[in-house]
């Protein structure tokens, strides 16, 4: 049985990476038109590159937590494959030991906007920073903004397509394309099994929803998995 898993912020909310919907957290803080779409960076780069600055900080203390190492877990001992797709630009599944196909970008790295060179993103980016391959000072965080297409949809859409089961985790079901990846897997005759903290828009498209914190219900599930439940 193929599980193709997608995760959202709730994953890592309990390794302190706050999700779009705290109250008080970092997006209640700032206009995501501001700091997060591409006419926000054209306007003010300065200010968009400090707040990544600020978010790569964030991260770098950041652990992964129960969660991520049971989906680590899963990859490593499931007997089928395992598709692990996420939202998130943080790089805790991959501390925990897992492969991760980052729709979304990462915000440990950076791009050229030049030549579409991808690195490395230093701690502290700036604007003057080289492109390592064209020189041009063209650089902007790779991560995948609002207005932008996903990175990979056409190896996620694969996957969608031939999984047994799609189990959505810690996503609030707002933001497409993910969103509708329950829908698509649904037609394609998955079963379908969310996760959550909360219900989220679209737990009502689910077959089944486990709710609780992810670093409890994940590694429950997971266990359940490899015992063949």
């Amino acid at each position: 049985m193929k599980i193709v898993i997608l995760t959202g912020a709730g994953v890592s909310a309990e390794s302190g990476l706050g999700t779009f919907r705290d109250k008080g957290g970092v997006w209640t803080k700032y206009d995501l038109q501001e700091v997060a779409t591409p006419e926000g960076f054209a306007r003010d780069p300065a200010k968009v590159i400090d707040f990544y600055n600020m978010r790569r900080r964030n991260a770098a203390g950041a652990k992964p937590n129960a969660a991520h190492f049971a989906l680590a877990k899963l990859q490593a001992e499931y007997a089928h494959e395992i598709a692990l797709i996420t939202q998130n630009v943080d790089s805790l599944h991959e501390a925990a030991g897992s492969e991760a196909i980052h729709m979304h970008g990462a915000h440990g790295q950076a791009r050229c906007t030049s030549c579409d060179a991808r690195w490395t993103a230093p701690l502290v980016m700036s604007l003057d920073d080289a492109c390592p391959t064209c020189s041009e000072t063209t650089t902007r965080p790779d991560v995948v903004w609002f207005g932008e297409v996903p990175l990979y949809l056409p190896e996620i859409a694969i996957h969608l397509r031939t999984a047994d089961l799609f189990v959505a985790i810690g996503t609030s079901g707002t933001v497409y394309p993910a969103a509708g990846f329950v829908a698509e897997a649904s037609q394609s005759g998955a079963k379908c099994l969310e996760i959550n903290l909360e219900p989220s828009n679209v737990a009502g498209q689910f077959d089944e929803v486990i709710l609780g914190p992810a670093t409890e219900t994940v590694p429950a599930w997971v266990e359940r998995v490899l015992a063949g439940d």
